[in-house]
């Protein structure tokens, strides 16, 4: 039979201030010293979006700092014309598959570092974090060679496997520490009631990896979203290029359509919009909380 843990106790809840009592740092900071550098800050960061969404829905040529009245000719210019319909397809698979490739392949190699040694262990984790400081230019040359023998050069595969090759370290490392989170005997426990490692893997300890997994999944996701220099280098086909090349199309030497710019950006924003509107409360709770719960 599998132990059962005992239950957490139950957390008291700390007694109101009296009204003479000492009252803690944190009250004794008047409110405004919050409220306005949280105030500053937030128009420092609403404001270039704000512009962004002026320039996309307002007429061209027009010069008001309302955007009114409101046109939608930029989004429908973009969507047709500049072939952002297919960008946003083609960075929809590449996004998805760079996720689904890292999270399997990062949580099999994250499990081999927390419930195994073997020799060379560390020298294989330093070689991880090293990894992290080589900039994804130098991989260029060495991944182009590669894809051009594998006949892989203008295919959306190679945006993938680079995209994925880029994120491995780092989401290896995120999930061997959550891993080793997780007590050794829960799966020992599921052993003796008769799973094998595969089986106990899936049932005891993969539910308490969903903040992990979720947390690695989307940054892989928004990376390869937003990513652009291996889009530009390995695809040369306009029908399969992605949205970030697709807005560099909007720019030439000269002239800039700031109308279509905004437009292709708010475009390109919403997807990763939305991915952390769904997922930020699997991100803001901590690994803890959900073993607890689990």
């Amino acid at each position: 039979m599998i132990t059962e843990i005992a239950p957490a106790p139950e957390r008291v809840a700390a007694e109101p201030v009296r009204p003479g009592g000492k009252r803690r740092a944190w009250d004794e900071v008047p409110r405004w010293q919050i409220y306005v550098p949280l105030t500053i800050y937030l128009l420092f960061t609403l404001i270039p979006f704000y512009w962004i969404l002026l320039f996309a829905l307002r007429p061209a040529g027009s010069t008001s700092l309302v955007p009114w009245p409101m046109t939608f000719e930029h989004f429908e210019k973009v969507w047709t014309e500049r072939s952002f319909g297919t960008y946003f397809t083609n960075s929809v698979y590449v996004g998805l598959a760079t996720l689904v490739l890292t999270t399997v392949v990062a949580l099999a190699g994250g499990y081999a570092l927390a419930r195994f040694d073997f020799r060379l262990k560390r020298g294989f984790m330093l070689a991880l974090l090293c990894s992290q400081f080589v900039p994804g230019a130098l991989l260029l040359v060495p991944l182009f060679q590669i894809f051009a023998k594998l006949q892989m050069i203008n295919s959306l595969g190679s945006v993938v496997i680079a995209e994925t090759v880029f994120q491995l370290p780092l989401s290896m490392i995120l999930i061997s520490g959550f891993i080793r989170n997780v007590p050794y005997s829960l799966e020992e426990a599921a052993w003796v009631d008769g799973c094998n490692r595969m089986t106990g893997f899936r049932i005891v300890v993969l539910p308490l990896l969903r903040p992990g997994l979720i947390a690695v999944g989307s940054f892989a996701f928004v990376h390869a979203w937003n990513h652009f220099l291996f889009a530009l280098m390995f695809l040369s086909d306009q029908g399969k290029q992605t949205i970030p090349v697709g807005l560099n199309t909007l720019m030439s030497a000269d002239s800039v359509d700031l109308g279509a710019l905004a437009a292709g950006g708010i475009i390109a924003a919403v997807p990763v919009v939305i991915v952390f509107a769904f997922i930020q409360k699997w991100l803001i709770t901590g690994f803890s909380a959900g073993a607890v719960k689990g």
